[in-house]
């Protein structure tokens, strides 16, 4: 699988995730067909920012009443590992719950993509995926 991305979408990302180091950054993922045609960056509510992501339930729920309504569908989420690669935790693996989901991960080595998918190769949940910035 490749996920693309816009360029002005990917940037945009980045930069959230710069503004809020040393905490770890998080936001979901918007588009059709493995293309992310849009993010939205969303308050991280977990009680450890600065090791963990919790995306703000409030956002999520929004997001997916969004895309019912004829929005743009839901692809996954984004979150950084300011202090760390791009690579998930045993504890991403633990949270990522919804199957075919893209996870994309920031950290000091640049972004990777990650799908959720049902004994991947990454702690039985993940499986890499190509970003291609378009």
């Amino acid at each position: 699988m490749m996920l693309r991305i816009a360029r002005q979408t990917l940037a945009e990302i980045r930069a959230d995730c710069a503004a809020r180091a040393p905490e770890e950054a998080c936001g979901l993922l918007l588009g059709r067909d493995a293309y992310v045609e849009s993010s939205l960056a969303a308050r991280n509510v977990a009680d450890e920012r600065l090791r963990h992501f919790e995306i703000d339930p409030a956002a999520l729920f929004a997001t997916h009443r969004d895309a019912r309504s004829g929005g743009v569908p839901l692809l996954g989420c984004y979150h950084s590992h300011p202090e760390a690669p791009a690579f998930p935790s045993r504890l991403d693996a633990e949270r990522a719950l919804d199957a075919g989901w893209v996870w994309l991960i920031l950290g000091q080595d640049g972004e990777k993509a990650y799908r959720v998918v049902a004994n991947g190769p990454i702690y039985g949940r993940f499986e890499a995926v190509v970003v291609q910035e378009i």
